[in-house]
């Protein structure tokens, strides 16, 4: 058998047929035989560099995940923006970004999947809180925009009750549940004299929850 020559080539071939079908089919009504067809690879070309369909999404949501990063540091450099701005505006880059969309239509729910879970809480506790989060509230704290005592747990907290409780993501939701916690997530940053969701993030996370609630049936 003749080696492949150009194994990236082959296996971004195979990353971009699989997000092209992930986005029209969804991940669960996609199968393998279905990017078998889509790049014209064999059973065992595809097999070779990915494990199974799960590792091809994880791969897909590494390359996803880099480019979300880019534009969240991109908020963090922005010297015009104070803390309390900063954070409203990540926020904002998440909910509204390409990236974040195109992961809502790929993805399962999180808790039918617990690899998927799994590697979703490692992100918020090593490397979103810690990495964006947290820096954010601190520079908040110095230029007095912001106050809190623990930037890292708030961090932490913040993010485990934005993308584990009002994500569409971690089990089906009603739009009118999404909203509600929504309206309660605002309510419980207002109290702490944080200004980070207003109504066009809520009205975001409700279309997403609308929009997967119709392409489950």
């Amino acid at each position: 058998m003749a080696r492949n020559r150009h194994p990236e080539q082959t296996v971004e071939r195979i990353l971009e047929e699989a997000s092209r079908l992930f986005l029209q089919k969804g991940y669960e009504k996609t199968s393998m035989q279905d990017i078998m067809d889509a790049t014209g690879l064999s059973k065992g070309a595809i097999y070779h560099h990915f494990a199974s369909k799960e590792d091809i999404l994880l791969r897909i949501g590494e390359r996803m995940g880099v480019q979300n990063a880019a534009a969240l540091q991109s908020v963090i450099d922005n010297s015009s923006l104070n803390g309390a701005q900063k954070l409203k505006e990540v926020f904002r880059v998440s909910l509204h970004g390409e990236q974040q969309a195109a992961m809502l239509r790929m993805i399962p729910y999180l808790l039918d999947n617990p690899r998927f879970l799994a590697l979703h809480m490692q992100e918020i506790f090593y490397l979103m809180a810690p990495a964006y989060i947290a820096p954010i509230l601190e520079e908040g704290m110095r230029d007095g925009s912001i106050r809190t005592e623990h930037p890292r747990a708030m961090a932490e907290a913040i993010l485990v009750l934005c993308d584990m409780w009002i994500n569409p993501l971690l089990r089906p939701a009603t739009p009118e549940e999404v909203r509600e916690r929504c309206t309660a997530f605002t309510s419980i940053m207002q109290a702490l004299g944080l200004d980070v969701f207003d109504e066009e993030m809520t009205q975001t996370c409700v279309e997403y929850a609308a929009w997967r609630a119709q392409s489950a049936q």
